[in-house]
């Protein structure tokens, strides 16, 4: 998760969505997979009466944290226009995620960076990918995942539900300037709850 600028307080977790989870991974105390993140995220989406417990601020992104399945950790997050996370990864988490409204576009490295002990990183040629996800549309990721995720619209909010496992340990932020990526700073889970 980036800091943004608004917030809905975490202090009471949201149950997760009502709409079920494939594979039981929601009762289950095994760790779930990438395919049970992905079918949670989905139903989350589902979950009209959750979708529509998200306040939605013109500035800044806000969220709720869910219940996600198996221990992972879980967020219903809305985006204003024109707004992103910047570069990032989630360490040793793996995850999925889906647009619940409006679309969002996904910038990625196709590139597995070190996990520790560099600053700099000079990236090659063609390891830059794109998406657009529309409202339905989704993708699932593994560790160490290099992205920038944004709402390119100049109007309309988007929606999204996004699950990682393990629980986020620490998110690195990066800044790029043409092909170079710099490791800018290291969140841990306190900076964001």
């Amino acid at each position: 998760m980036s800091s943004p600028r608004s917030a809905v307080p975490t202090a009471a977790a949201v149950p997760s969505p009502s709409a079920p989870v494939t594979g039981g991974s929601a009762t289950s105390s095994a760790a779930p997979t990438v395919a049970e993140l992905m079918d949670f995220v989905r139903g989350a989406a589902r979950d009209e009466a959750l979708i529509a417990s998200l306040p939605l601020d013109p500035e800044g992104r806000t969220w709720i944290r869910l219940d996600g399945p198996g221990g992972s950790e879980a967020w219903l997050i809305g985006w204003p226009p024109r707004t992103g996370t910047g570069w990032h990864d989630h360490a040793d988490s793996f995850g999925a995620f889906t647009t619940v409204a409006g679309a969002l576009r996904e910038h990625s490295l196709a590139v597995r960076l070190p996990t520790d002990g560099w600053k700099t990183l000079e990236l090659t040629d063609e390891v830059d990918r794109s998406r657009n996800l529309a409202t339905g549309q989704g993708r699932a990721f593994g560790q160490n995942h290099v992205h920038e995720v944004l709402n390119e619209s100049e109007v309309a909010h988007a929606v999204s539900v996004h699950a990682y496992y393990p629980p986020l340990p620490r998110i690195r932020r990066f800044s790029r300037t043409g092909a170079v990526l710099r490791l800018e700073q290291t969140e841990s889970p306190e900076d964001w709850q």
